[in-house]
Formats: C-alpha cells, sequence, structure tokens
C-alpha cells in the first residue's frame, strides 16, 4: 500500500523504542522510589533533585537499552542581575560560536573526530557478518552493534556536555558556572544566528558542521537565556557574511567557507570573518547604532 501525501509515517513495532507516559494519579514517589500503575516500584539514579512536585513522569528505552525517567516540574525564573552589556553569536565550522567577546568564544570539541577510528571498526565488523535477508543475525554482529550505537550515545552526551558546561579550554570557574549560563550571566541581550544547517548539510564541510553540533549549542544557549529573563534575539542569517559590520556595504559575491578573512571593498575595513558576522548580528538586532 502506498503512502499518500501528508500522512503520518509510523515506526514498526520491533524499531520503536519502549516509552510510557503517566499523569498525577499514575505514579508516586516514596522513599526515593518511582511507583507507577500497576504495582510497578523502581529504584531511581537522581541526576539532580526535583525543585517542585512533578505532575507527569515519562518513562522510556533508548537506543543502547538504558531506561530513563523524565518528570515534568515547574521551572521558575530566575532573575540575574542586570550588566549593560550584549553580545553576538555566530555559529560556524572553524569555532562552534564565534562572538563578540573572545572570553565567550566556545572552540571546535571535535568529539565525532575523534570516536571516528572506533566507530570505523564497529561498523567493519558489522559489515563482515552482516546475515543474508530473512536470517537471523549472529552473536558478533548484534555485539558489534552494540558497540557502534554506544559510541553513537556517547559523543552525543559529549556534544550535549559542551554546549551546556563550554571547552576545557576555558577557565574552570566558567566551566562550574557552565558556558551557556556563563554568556547569560554575563550579558543582557543575546544576539544569536538563527542557524538553518540545510546549507552545511549539502557541502563540503557538512561532516564537521555535524560534529559540531550547533543545533544543541543554540538550543541549551536560547532555552538558558530565556529560563533567566534575558531578551535572546534570533537574527536572519542571510547575507551575514558579506554585510560589512562597520558600513554595512555588502560585497558582490557570498565568500567561499574556505575564506576566513572578511575585507570590505567600501570602507577597508578588515576582520576576521566569523567575528564581522558576530558584529553584523548586533547590528540586526538593534543592540548597537546601525549603520549609516
Amino acid at each position: 500500500m502506498r503512502q499518500r501525501a501528508g500522512m503520518p509515517k509510523y515506526k514498526k513495532k520491533h524499531q520503536a523504542d519502549p516509552s510510557l507516559n503517566y499523569t498525577q494519579r499514575g505514579f508516586r514517589l516514596k522513599n526515593d522510589r518511582l511507583h507507577l500503575a500497576g504495582g510497578v516500584a523502581l529504584t531511581v539514579v537522581w541526576s539532580r533533585e526535583l525543585p517542585e512536585p512533578p505532575s507527569s513522569v515519562r518513562v522510556y528505552r533508548d537506543s543502547i537499552g538504558h531506561w530513563y525517567a523524565s518528570f515534568v516540574v515547574p521551572a521558575p525564573a530566575e532573575t540575574l542581575p542586570a550588566t549593560g552589556a550584549v553580545i553576538g553569536i555566530d555559529w560556524g565550522v572553524k569555532e562552534t560560536a564565534t562572538t563578540t567577546s573572545e572570553a565567550h568564544d566556545l572552540p571546535h570539541a571535535e568529539h565525532g573526530k575523534k570516536a571516528t577510528q572506533r566507530l570505523a571498526h564497529y561498523q567493519r565488523i558489522m559489515a563482515r557478518r552482516r546475515a543474508p535477508r530473512g536470517k537471523t543475525r549472529s552473536k558478533g554482529y548484534r555485539r558489534a552493534q552494540k558497540q557502534a550505537a554506544k559510541l553513537h550515545k556517547k559523543v552525543a552526551r559529549q556534544r550535549q556536555d559542551t554546549a551546556r558546561m563550554g571547552s576545557p579550554l576555558l577557565e574552570r570557574s566558567s566551566r562550574a558556572w557552565g558556558r551557556a549560563k556563563k554568556v547569560v550571566r554575563d550579558h543582557d541581550a543575546l544576539a544569536v544566528e538563527d542557524f538553518r544547517p540545510k546549507f552545511l548539510a549539502k557541502s563540503t564541510m557538512a561532516r564537521k558542521a555535524a560534529d559540531a553540533a550547533i543545533g544543541a549549542t543554540k538550543a541549551a544557549l536560547v532555552e538558558m537565556g530565556r529560563m533567566h529573563g534575558r531578551a535572546v534575539h534570533l537574527v536572519n542569517p542571510a547575507h551575514t557574511t558579506m554585510d560589512c559590520a562597520q558600513c554595512g556595504a555588502r560585497a558582490k559575491h557570498a565568500l567561499p567557507l574556505s575564506t576566513r578573512t572578511y575585507t570590505c571593498s567600501a570602507c577597508g575595513a578588515v576582520s576576521p570573518r566569523d567575528k564581522n558576522s558576530a558584529r553584523v548580528m548586533l547590528v540586526r538586532a538593534g543592540l548597537v547604532p546601525g549603520w549609516c
């Protein structure tokens, strides 16, 4: 049967991970144990204390067979003191985030590149031991498949940690606050590039752009900013690499990704390409005086 246009696609039962949702009447917490409807009691390893009683919980299993309980609790906004500072943030492939402040730049951690060799090893094992269609997969194939899934999960967690906690190159006090929270704490308003990864996915930089996990970093930053009452401006990224942050003149041709220095043909200003784009973010968001 053909799939009709606009109709949802459903996963097959053996391809979907189990997920159960419970409202307040379907679960309770007692003595650090989670009691679910039907007489099921679970011991939970808490990642943090719940600030308020939860209104619902979702119990689910991930791709490597680990079970998690995700609680929904109200999160009141924590207002931070005003600083009078603003910041522009441009996403890139040489550095994950380039900002108008040198202290808040986020270098590319390259977690995926470091795991490439081990991942290729497991994938070669899977290719050698792949069973013909209709045959049961061998234990060796399933073992290698599980190891590859664990490695993918580890890289995903490393990228999320980098987005929230920052790079190891940053000072220890910065990591204690968290990279995203440090940016939010030090600035009243943020001009963030509204990144769309489609154009990079079709370029020669696709793998490095995916390894940078720009989407996860952007989500963590926007979430933290709104949680603490900061003004977050999502700026359209169109032509940000072609506009001059000093005079507003636009280059006649788009700069290739290999060109890392921006030179304005009108006013002669020269600056690193990503730094110029970060300053353009501030101007477009109306956080600094506009062009004449």
